[in-house]
């Protein structure tokens, strides 16, 4: 299946899908028209009947994403001046009912998540390419908190992301700075998992995603229980490991992966 939805591209091969933000001549920026296909491309993932068991995220052209499309910000701000006085812009509430409900989504997929971030992750496109379960970069590829520059704060869950990757000290030099990350030193700070040449990235990508996508559901159960980990105590992880592992057991997967380590072989995982 492959799907242009007028600014994110989507492709689903066989039970990997590919998503693509299509709009080079912004930098990917993340304008109204690219968040609602990015918000349909989802649909398609989310659907049970494409059997999608990882997904890949990337950008098309020189970079991942410049960030927020201040263009179609200042357009809209300008549309809603009034004649008398400028009418103060909500920045937050884009946030609220946009980003937030894509970010809670792709925190709460059903399958891991592999970004591949080629040149520029900027502002709350850093943010999105950090939702990734294994994040890959280009040696060209950089990370920025644009935030500072425009008089903004960091959002898309910087700043709970962050302090739980880095730690506060890094944290707040990349956000107060503002400063580039370049991907060498993103893999030394822990911030990212791999780095390779830019022509080697989005191969690199999909090798992983395929063995990701022959993976058991469990990894989904994982996926839940790492997100729930930085906010729970010690007893509530362990009640939420006792729930999860229930899940797991009672899965097809768990079946077929003792049956194979008995019979010394490849387990072949359905993801069910």
């Amino acid at each position: 299946m492959q799907l242009d939805l007028d600014g994110v591209l989507l492709d689903i091969q066989g039970n990997i899908a590919v998503l693509t933000l299509n709009d080079p001549d912004t930098l990917n920026a993340f304008s109204p028209r690219v968040l609602r296909a990015f918000a349909a491309a989802l649909d398609h993932i989310e659907d049970d009947t494409n059997q999608v068991r990882c997904l890949v995220l990337t950008g098309a052209g020189r970079g991942f994403s410049a960030g927020a499309n201040l263009t179609s910000v200042a357009e809209r701000n300008e549309s809603e001046t009034t004649n008398s006085a400028p009418k103060k812009l909500d920045a937050g509430a884009a946030l609220e009912t946009t980003y937030h409900p894509i970010m809670r989504r792709l925190r709460d997929l059903h399958c891991p998540i592999v970004t591949a971030v080629n040149g520029a992750a900027a502002g709350v496109g850093m943010s999105f390419a950090l939702m990734g379960d294994m994040v890959l970069a280009g040696r060209s590829a950089f990370f920025l908190q644009a935030f500072r520059r425009i008089g903004l704060v960091p959002d898309g869950g910087a700043t709970w992301l962050l302090p739980r990757l880095i730690g506060m000290a890094r944290a707040k030099e990349l956000a107060i700075l503002g400063e580039r990350l370049p991907a060498e030193t993103a893999l030394e700070w822990g911030l990212i998992n791999r780095v390779y040449d830019d022509a080697a990235l989005m191969d690199e990508a999909m090798t992983l995603a395929r063995e990701l996508a022959s993976g058991p559901m469990s990894l989904g159960l994982i996926r839940a229980l790492m997100a729930e980990s930085t906010d729970n105590n010690y007893e509530n992880q362990l009640n939420m490991e006792r729930q999860m592992q229930r899940q797991a057991g009672q899965s097809a997967d768990f079946a077929e992966g003792v049956t194979a380590f008995l019979e010394k072989r490849d387990a072949k995982f359905s993801g069910r």
